[in-house]
């Protein structure tokens, strides 16, 4: 599996509770812009609306800009494609109180263009400290065994 983008902030900003897999339904020119790496999660979330899974927020710029279509939109919303129990089970579990859908990565599989979702609880400021020192401890780590 080749990653082609990854939302860092997700893991830092979120406790990931689940993840699920889910297809992008996308347009031909869309696909070539992704795996050439041109896709940003930045700020980008997921709903459930009608029993389908939509992307928000996420942009894909133009591969080559004079060949996509005039009223392209980069951050237009983009349906996911999620099975049916999937579905009825993320409806029931983003109901329960401070729990969001965060997409987490997007990479191919079999040339596919899958994207990996997370079902996140938001991390409060002092949760964010912690991570922040034991990332900053297992840095400290590394170095004094690098030195030997």
């Amino acid at each position: 599996m080749n990653d082609l983008a990854v939302n860092k902030r997700a893991r830092f900003d979120y406790e990931i509770l689940e993840t699920y897999e889910a297809g992008m339904e996308l347009r031909g020119f869309e696909v070539k812009a992704v795996k050439s790496g041109r896709m940003s999660l930045a700020g980008a979330f997921v709903v459930i609306r009608g029993n389908e899974a939509w992307l928000l927020g996420a942009a894909i710029p133009p591969y080559q800009a004079a060949n996509t279509p005039a009223k392209y939109e980069p951050e237009r919303t983009r349906r996911l494609l999620l099975k049916k129990s999937e579905i009825r089970e993320l409806i029931g579990k983003t109901a329960q109180k401070g729990l969001t859908l965060v997409p987490l990565k997007v990479y191919t599989k079999r040339s596919r263009v899958k994207m990996l979702i997370g079902l996140a609880r938001h991390k409060k400021q002092h949760d964010k400290r912690e991570t922040i020192k034991k990332r900053e401890s297992r840095r400290e780590i590394a170095r004094d065994i690098q030195r030997g």
